[in-house]
């Protein structure tokens, strides 16, 4: 559940594919253009005991990763007691989503993640902010009652049961929704299945109890996520994609390639390069099928869409969008255009500073991290820019008996000519080097200190011997060299 968009390229039609609404990891946008003038912090005196009106000092919109964290930090500031409202359409206090796709699809008996046990913010070794936290912390939680409205003058959200909430400062965390195949080829037919929040998931663990055959459309971080979980449940899994290989915005051919043979020796069928023209139903309304353009059916009682996802900007479009990449515009501090109101998440397009271009990020990761910078800056002097380093990551076949499990990550920016090396044994890694700098590196099974040594290669961005790095004999000795340069940079 992860990618990084620099660009909003989505198409809809009968005769269709549903694109990833999230495209290529290097395109380039124009810079933000919000001015840091004019911004100040808007606020009024409230107790706790106020919360029996309408009036609340802070309020977060959005019950994900990012609220999460976010009132985590206003807990450190000593400024969520009696002055912080989250407002969420979920059911369940804040959790880190990326288990969805991931544990939480395990078949019962591999011991299958459940909440409590992942609340944020255990996912970044913190404590498990629990209904009970919220409570004892002093933090109101409104469930199950989205943002309806905004009157920006007034400074009032209006919600979905009517309920009207005065803000100081408004923090908009509303994330992304899934990407969906309209109902008029099968889009919202039984059996189909869209994976954003524990309801979805625990809809598609119905229909895989009594699953046979499972297809799965996108070959994304979903795709691939859910099947790998898929094959735990020992289902017929095909998965379908109209590109040629696996996770296109982000592997080589070589490095998919491998990925690929993996799934395929887990039971997995592929169907590349295919355009889906609708889902076919059965007389019960159920699906049966998914039917390719080039007239041939693929056989399915399950599936699962995974073709992106979309900014939830929902009533907040007056508060300011960014048409290149999606989203709400921000600046490096995470403000909008409206003093006083702020995005953060999948949901901001923010200046990503290390590569001089505007963007948009959704990752847990980027969650997190903007959470906290956010609030810090709100509530404190702080006034240094937002400098995210790209990380993207995947764990799959974890479950329990899995005879091999796959763990990589990604830092940095896949642009320029790659080195791959290794043979997948478990490890391989591929390095991207654009004008001599080492740009991005993905590694695949690496130990805790390999893991550790990527984000510092890709954000120092030293320059490597391309030569001598494609004759390394193993990852260890490319890391080695790698390693080596970065040495010899901090020495000059």
């Amino acid at each position: 559940m992860a990618s990084i968009s620099n660009a909003l390229s989505l198409k809809h039609g009968l005769s269709l594919w549903c694109p990833q609404s999230t495209p290529s990891v290097n395109r380039i946008s124009q810079p933000c253009s919000i001015s840091s003038t004019n911004f100040r912090r808007r606020s009024f005196s409230v107790s706790a005991s106020s919360f029996a009106n309408e009036n609340r000092e802070f309020v977060i919109v959005g019950g994900g990763n990012a609220a999460g964290y976010a009132a985590r930090t206003f807990v450190e500031h000593g400024m969520a007691d009696g002055k912080l409202c989250i407002v969420s359409k979920e059911a369940y206090a804040p959790y880190e989503r990326p288990a969805l796709t991931k544990g939480y699809l395990f078949p019962h008996d591999k011991k299958p993640a459940r909440l409590p046990g992942f609340h944020t913010c255990v996912g970044s070794g913190g404590e498990r902010q629990t209904p009970d936290w919220y409570k004892e912390k002093g933090i109101e939680m409104l469930h199950e009652d989205p943002v309806s409205d905004i009157d920006i003058e007034k400074q009032t959200l209006k919600t979905s049961s009517g309920k009207l909430l005065k803000f100081g400062s408004l923090i908009i965390a509303t994330g992304c929704t899934a990407s969906r195949f309209p109902d008029k080829i099968g889009g919202n037919l039984s059996g189909v299945h869209y994976v954003r929040d524990v309801a979805d998931a625990n809809s598609l663990i119905s229909s895989l109890e009594k699953a046979k055959k499972v297809v799965v459309v996108g070959g994304g971080y979903i795709g691939m996520e859910v099947a790998a979980a898929a094959v735990a449940w020992k289902v017929d899994t095909t998965i379908i994609f109209p590109e040629e290989h696996l996770m296109t915005r982000l592997f080589t051919p070589s490095l998919a390639q491998k990925y690929e043979q993996l799934y395929q020796d887990f039971g997995v069928k592929f169907v590349k390069g295919a355009s889906i023209s609708n889902l076919e139903a059965g007389s019960d309304g159920h699906v049966v099928g998914v039917k390719l353009a080039n007239g041939s059916i693929i056989e399915a009682d399950t599936v699962v869409v995974g073709i992106g996802a979309k900014p939830a900007v929902g009533p907040f479009e007056s508060v300011g969008l960014n048409n290149t990449v999606g989203g709400i515009q921000v600046d490096g501090l995470f403000r909008t255009s409206i003093p006083g109101i702020f995005a953060i998440g999948d949901v901001a397009a923010f200046p990503l500073k290390i590569y001089d271009r505007t963007t948009r990020v959704e990752h847990v990761d980027h969650a997190r991290r903007s959470a906290q910078h956010c609030v810090k800056s709100l509530l404190t002097a702080h006034t240094d820019t937002y400098d995210y380093l790209p990380y993207f990551y995947s764990r799959v076949f974890e479950y329990e008996g899995s005879p091999r499990k796959v763990w990589w990550q990604f830092f940095g920016d896949n642009v320029g000519e790659t080195v791959e090396i290794g043979n997948f044994d478990p490890k391989v890694a591929t390095f991207w080097i654009d004008s001599g700098k080492l740009k991005g590196v993905l590694l695949e099974s690496g130990s805790p200190e390999e893991f550790q040594l990527l984000p510092k290669i890709a954000r120092s961005q030293p320059f490597v011997d391309k030569a001598k790095l494609e004759k390394a004999s193993s990852v260890e000795e490319a890391l080695e060299i790698v390693q080596s340069s970065l040495k010899v940079e901090a020495a000059v």
